[in-house]
């Protein structure tokens, strides 16, 4: 039987080339040749100050809760469907996540539901952009500047995705994306940390580098360099910046092909929504889809249970997402829970992934899709 995965991973021949360019090079260790064309591309794509390759999102995210300056107890907002790695980041820093619940459409963070769990610990919000639509950043940014708040975006799903015409990841005070192979343009591992802020710029690029000013020192601004903050190593080697440049310079392909798939899932099962069987995904007037994941909702778990085993038998992969931060063993020792958790509950045990990678063939998504409508008709 043909096995259909989740998600392959993505590469060309000039993958290779890029590749075997940095390992004859001499230079594999980071700020090579590729990470900072790499720089250059996403500060032209993202029109931001700084942009800064790190070695995952998970970096991204820890170089972002060190600027925050965070002491011990201070607390940061943010939704608990999510990866892990969206509040382990802050509680490295001594702070403690607040889960606050998530919108039924987008199954974004609720910015109604944020203001209310604003105490005098609260330092930040961290808004993650789920399935690469974004939350309502208007409203976020306003509750941020009212409290004197940092806004963080968890931008891992983003890439290539807007606000009001603005990228995601820009709008806040700092953005954070992964370039994991499951993302739509990926590096194995791989992350980018980006801000507007010149102040945080610097910083970053010294915590970067383990909390050195090495960089300053190679462009002749320091005599020589030292440790001078906290930091650690995030920089990635420039193995991955080879493989990272390789992608982006098909990531319009890759974007045209993945919003293809996304739209004939979407399409496919319109019916399937008619009938009250199961739920797609909701893309509100001021969000882009970057279709970085299609996922089904349905009823109850028990029915999804009996679908991914379906598929499963049937030689496609299709997981459920998240399991609840603040139901985690760490999350009910790290972090406090504000309100009710009923849709991030509900979301968690009724939602599936289906297939989506940039060479996924039309004859296996043929085949996904006759496959989930035969479930029903079964």
């Amino acid at each position: 039987m043909n096995t259909i995965n989740f998600n392959v991973p993505t590469y060309t021949d000039k993958t290779i080339d890029f590749i075997k360019d940095v390992l004859e090079s001499a230079h594999t260790s980071g700020d090579g040749k590729y990470t900072k064309l790499c720089h250059e591309w996403f500060k032209n794509k993202l029109n931001c100050k700084e942009a800064l390759l790190v070695h995952s999102g998970t970096a991204a995210l820890e170089v972002a809760a060190i600027l925050a300056d965070l002491q011990q107890g201070d607390e940061v907002i943010m939704p608990s469907y999510t990866f892990c790695s969206t509040a382990n980041a802050f509680v490295l820093q001594g702070a403690v996540p607040v889960f606050v619940d998530i919108r039924p459409d987008t199954l974004n963070i609720d910015e109604k539901k944020i203001e209310d769990a604003i105490t005098p610990k609260t330092k930040a919000i961290c808004c993650v952009h789920y399935a690469g639509v974004a939350c309502e950043m208007d409203t976020i940014m306003d509750i941020a500047k009212r409290h004197n708040l940092l806004v963080i975006e968890d931008a891992a799903q983003a890439f290539d995705s807007y606000y009001k015409g603005k990228p995601l990841g820009t709008i806040g005070d700092m953005g954070c994306f992964s370039f994991h192979e499951t993302k739509n343009i990926m590096s194995g591992e791989g992350g980018l940390f980006v801000t507007n802020n010149e102040k945080l710029a610097e910083r970053a690029e010294i915590i970067r580098e383990k909390g050195t000013n090495r960089s300053k020192f190679f462009r002749g601004q320091v005599d020589k360099y030292t440790w001078v903050d906290k930091g650690s190593s995030y920089l990635p080697s420039d193995l991955i910046g080879a493989y990272l440049y390789s992608i982006l310079e098909i990531s319009e392909k890759i974007q045209e092909k993945r919003k293809a798939i996304w739209n004939k899932y979407n399409e496919a099962f319109a019916d399937l929504e008619k009938q009250g069987k199961i739920r797609r995904p909701i893309i509100p007037d001021f969000a882009t889809n970057n279709a970085h994941m299609f996922y089904m909702l349905f009823k109850d778990l028990e029915t999804r249970t009996q679908f991914i085993s379906y598929l499963k038998e049937n030689g496609i992969y299709a997981p459920f997402h998240y399991i609840p931060l603040h139901s985690a063993p760490s999350g009910q020792k790290f972090c406090k829970t504000y309100g009710s958790m009923e849709i991030t509950n509900k979301v968690s045990d009724t939602l599936v992934r289906l297939p989506l990678y940039y060479d996924l063939s039309e004859d296996d998504l043929n085949k996904v899709i006759n496959v989930v409508k035969n479930f029903w008709n079964k």
